[in-house]
């Protein structure tokens, strides 16, 4: 491709091209970023709004803008520029105005001699390359670059711009011209792209939740990836409002409702990527206080065997899910994967065969086959009134999101005992702890005995990112304090975190479980009924041969999977003190 190329306008007119370029929907079908039938969405949708075909796309959210930009890069055959490739200082060249710059997404990159290098969001404007031409007397070098990009490269510094004195929150406004000036600022372009912005992080720093936090200084923006907390952007003062107005109103809620906590749901398609927002706000001392999270049905994996459970623990829970008949509790923190691994069991059971139907509050992802409530509080559609309903409904399998009260426990052990297969979560830090929690609820021990079939404990620590991570030797006396002797033999080597650009210097990338299952033997049914506390029951089941979290961890240190830092975060359990 040569410079005479690029700099003719004529020959960016693909009506003079001696060969007819491909169509970028039929680039992105090839490339697998676009089914068949988004294309054809996407053209109805084109002759109803009109624009470009790519801006469509982004637009409805089948692709993602560095997709088409990289289609229409192909297609054009002109370079594609990140904003790492844009000067920290733009070229001055008379004739061009920020104005025009800014109104048609142009950004000057160099002067070469007779040559203007410029970024272009849309390079195959004949017009705007013709006018550059015009205004500088300069030979136009277009390049393809992202909107956002060209955006920030020619955005003012911060100080520049203008502060209100009056910034619309005060007492200026009564309540309904102040929802109404609400909804206005969160319907403005820019609220709204910074909105998608930030959703949109999620899909390239693999994150779990969006926490938007207000104080002083702005909204505070923060991204959980892999279980850990990291600094976002900082949204001005100004713009706080406005930016929690705009979540809210694609959660369909009140806006004008401030003083209470809400919760709502966003359903949204991002970057070709089905996005499903679970919505959370709770007042606080400067603003609404916004968490979403993140269930991205295109990330998550519903199989037994790549959650992380080790071949012995897997076939012990094969067999609990194989009764006929009983409890399985799932246990662990918020975030701990419970209800994950919950739907990743009834995969494995043939709901051909079996009547499985499930009672979730919110039901997170749909599965084949399986009958699926949503709970609803305000019309008095709680757990326990969905549960006496359901088994009318003659069910072989019942899950329960989660035990939250005696009621629903009662239910739930009621329904083991007459023949059911009830799978449920309890919010309790051993596997043990769960069987003194259900006891706390007001379920006799005797009943417990008798329907309660295993429980399982779980916590997801991070995994080593296997581009970084180097192998050491933590030494014998960690490994005799640790116990990791148990598992590791002497000369077999560890690994620890590093840090490198594919795990954006953390050391880890993704996440893993570890797990203890709790299987009731005679002798565990005998001090409960005793009823012993959760200390000798999980020393009891330990004796019984029962891994602890901390040890299963252990096999995950000796496998090289994870490091005994990350695990003691997770566990609160470091016999070294190292």
């Amino acid at each position: 491709m040569t410079t005479d190329l690029l700099s003719a306008p004529a020959d960016l007119q693909p009506q003079d091209a001696p060969l007819p370029r491909p169509r970028i929907g039929e680039l992105l079908v090839q490339s697998g970023k676009l089914s068949a039938r988004d294309l054809e969405r996407a053209l109805s949708a084109q002759q109803e709004m009109g624009g470009l075909l790519g801006r469509v796309f982004v637009r409805l959210g089948l692709v993602s803008d560095a997709d088409v930009a990289q289609a229409l890069s192909a297609q054009l055959g002109i370079p594609l520029v990140s904003e790492h490739d844009f000067p920290d200082l733009l070229p001055e060249v008379e004739g061009l105005r920020p104005e025009f710059l800014a109104a048609n997404n142009v950004c000057p990159l160099r002067l070469e001699g007779d040559q203007l290098h410029v970024a272009m969001a849309v390079p195959q404007d004949a017009f705007v390359v013709k006018a550059l031409h015009l205004a500088t007397g300069h030979a136009i070098v277009p390049y393809l670059a992202l909107e956002s990009a060209i955006d920030k490269a020619l955005a003012e510094p911060a100080n520049a711009v203008p502060q209100p004195q009056d910034d619309g929150f005060g007492d200026g406004l009564d309540g309904s011209d102040f929802v109404e000036h609400l909804k206005d600022l969160a319907s403005e372009a820019p609220v709204i792209r910074l909105v998608n912005t930030i959703i949109g992080r999620v899909i390239d720093l693999r994150a779990s939740d969006i926490h938007l936090e207000p104080f002083d200084d702005g909204l505070h923006v923060r991204y959980r990836i892999d279980g850990v907390i990291h600094p976002g952007e900082l949204v001005p003062p100004r713009l706080s409002a406005a930016v929690n107005s705009r979540v809210k109103l694609l959660a369909h809620l009140d806006i004008a409702e401030r003083r209470l906590p809400q919760d709502g749901r966003i359903k949204t398609r991002l970057k070709g990527r089905e996005l499903d927002l679970r919505v959370s706000t709770v007042p606080t001392v400067h603003g609404e206080s916004v968490v979403m999270r993140v269930l991205d049905r295109a990330s998550v994996r519903l199989e037994l065997e790549s959650m992380g459970f080790e071949p012995d623990t897997l076939a012990r829970l094969a067999t609990l899910l194989a009764r006929p008949h009983g409890i399985l509790l799932v246990t662990g923190p918020t975030g701990s994967g419970k209800t994950t691994t919950l739907y990743a069991a009834l995969t494995k059971i043939d709901a051909g065969e079996q009547k499985i139907i499930t009672v979730e509050d919110p039901v997170e992802y749909q599965l084949a086959g399986i009958n699926q409530i949503q709970v609803h509080t305000q019309i008095d559609l709680t757990f326990a009134n969905a549960l006496r309903s359901i088994l009318r409904q003659d069910p072989d399998i019942i899950m329960i999101g989660e035990m939250r009260d005696g009621e629903t426990a009662q239910i739930a052990v009621q329904s083991a005992l007459t023949g059911h297969l009830v799978l449920s979560t309890l919010h309790t830090n051993t596997a043990a702890g769960a069987v003194v929690r259900m006891q706390d609820m007001g379920v006799e021990p005797y009943l417990i005995t008798s329907a309660v079939n295993g429980v399982l404990s779980q916590r997801l620590v991070r995994t080593l990112c296997e581009h970084c991570k180097q192998a050491h030797d933590p030494g014998p006396e960690i490994r005799q304090r640790t116990g990791l002797a148990r598992f590791c033999a002497a000369g077999q080597p560890v690994y620890r975190a590093v840090g490198c650009e594919h795990c954006r210097q953390s050391g880890y990338r993704g996440r893993t479980g570890i797990h203890e299952l709790l299987l009731l033997d005679d002798s565990l049914r005998r001090a409960i009924i005793e009823g012993r506390d959760a200390n000798i029951l999980h020393a009891m089941a330990v004796q019984g041969g029962m891994l602890s979290l901390y040890e299963d961890g252990l096999r995950k240190v000796a496998a090289g999977r994870t490091t005994l830092d990350e695990l003691a975060r997770v566990t609160q359990d470091d016999p070294s003190d190292a």
